[in-house]
């Protein structure tokens, strides 16, 4: 049986072109890290919002505290900002009036790491109220999502964990 030329030349060439795609598909999907794999810190990682810290200020007022956190990594700069904040009375009317400035953290983001739903962020910032300081080292580490996501910020020697109740993390 013989095959034309012009025939056997189409196949040939649609051969090549599938071969050729294929090779595309593969290189760009390996220099992009595929779709499963670890993200790096060239990845954009961004949130904001409200939360709560569990547990308040802890025993035995646990007064309550709310913080309005917002942060911003493009894959090679980033910036923090996490304002802490406190009712005047610590129970019964107007508790729930959250005024007194108890902190406030801002700085740069240095480094940022991707792994699965979880982004860790560290840098340094000047913190006012509790634990003020400059140049005071931190960690910030969230997992993705709107309310329930979470926020663990380690600065100053003290450990704050947080709830988001309204906003987004996003990475």
């Amino acid at each position: 049986m013989e095959i034309p030329k012009r025939r056997l030349l189409l196949v040939t060439l649609a051969l090549l072109t599938l071969v050729l795609a294929t090779f595309a598909a593969a290189t760009l999907t390996a220099a992009s890290g595929g779709a499963n794999s670890e993200r790096s810190d060239k990845h954009e990682i961004r949130g904001g919002g409200t939360s709560l810290v569990a547990g308040g200020t802890g025993a035995p007022a646990f007064i309550p505290v709310m913080t309005k956190f917002a942060f911003d990594w493009s894959g090679t700069t980033g910036r923090f900002e996490c304002l802490a904040l406190a009712p005047n009375t610590p129970a019964g009317p107007g508790s729930g009036n959250f005024e007194t400035n108890a902190m406030y953290v801002t700085g740069m983001i240095t480094t940022a790491e991707v792994k699965g739903h979880t982004a860790v962020l560290t840098g340094t910032a000047t913190v006012t109220g509790l634990g003020a300081g400059v140049n005071r080292p931190y960690t910030l580490t969230v997992t993705a999502g709107g309310p329930g996501a979470t926020l663990v910020l380690v600065v100053s020697g003290m450990t704050f964990n947080e709830i988001v109740i309204e906003g987004e993390i996003a990475f």
